[in-house]
Formats: structure tokens, sequence, C-alpha cells
């Protein structure tokens, strides 16, 4: 069981949040410094899927030399916009097979990633990917 925390600055909307292990996330309004509160929660899913990515692929011994995920978004137009889809688009280089890349991806979206798993009743998950050679 994990504990975060969620510090005000006493200015705007300006916080620091902390995680479970103490490392601070710097969190504020758009256009200032720190992440925007909305942007953590895709950012939180691709973390979470690269994670589970990378251990499998380390463990199917493919030469996966770096990893990015890119996220795409919808949200409803009104209040509180909540996230309708997300789409992550994984761009893997190294010399990586094709079907091994997908299927650590599809593992990791339905059945290792916690994020994805309590998203996945109410936002639609998609993902797409490319391997790069360098």
């Amino acid at each position: 069981m994990g504990e975060q925390r969620l510090v005000w600055s006493g200015e705007g909307q300006s916080y620091e949040g902390f995680t479970t292990w103490g490392a601070p996330v710097a969190i504020g309004e758009a256009g200032g410094d720190g992440a925007k509160a909305a942007d953590l929660l895709p950012l939180s899913l691709a973390a979470c899927t690269a994670y589970d990515v990378v251990v499998i692929l380390r463990k199917q011994r493919q030469d996966l030399r770096g990893l990015e995920v890119v996220t795409t978004t919808e949200q409803e137009p009104d209040p509180p916009w909540t996230f309708t889809r997300i789409h992550q688009h994984y761009v893997l280089t190294g010399e990586i097979e094709d079907r091994k890349a997908l299927r650590a991806i599809e593992l990791s979206e339905s059945k290792y990633c916690a994020i994805a798993a309590s998203l996945r009743a109410t936002v639609t998950l998609t993902h797409s990917h490319e391997i790069v050679s360098d």
C-alpha cells in the first residue's frame, strides 16, 4: 500500500506532490511551472505500460535501446472534462521483433498495468507502435 502527498505552496495554483518514495513532482496551472494535473493521468498510463514493455522485451532478449510513448487524449467538452479516449503511440528503438513488441504492449494494457485496468471501464484505450533501428 502506498501513500502520496500533495502540498499547496500557498500561492496561486502551485503544488508539490510527493510519490510513495518521497520524490517531488511539481504540479501547477496552465502556463506555469509544473505539470497540469490532467496531464498526470495519461502520463501515469504511459509510465505504467512503458515499465511493463521494457521488462517484457528484456526478458525476451530483445535489443531495446530506447522507448518513447506519445499520448493523445480526448475529453468531454464540459466540466468535469472526463477523459473519453487515450491513445498511446510507442516508438521503440533497437532491433526488436514486431510481433514481440506488439505482444508486450498488449500484455501490459490488458494484464499488468494497474492504471490501464483502472481506466478500461470508462476510457477507450488504444495504441499503435513503430520500431526504429538506430
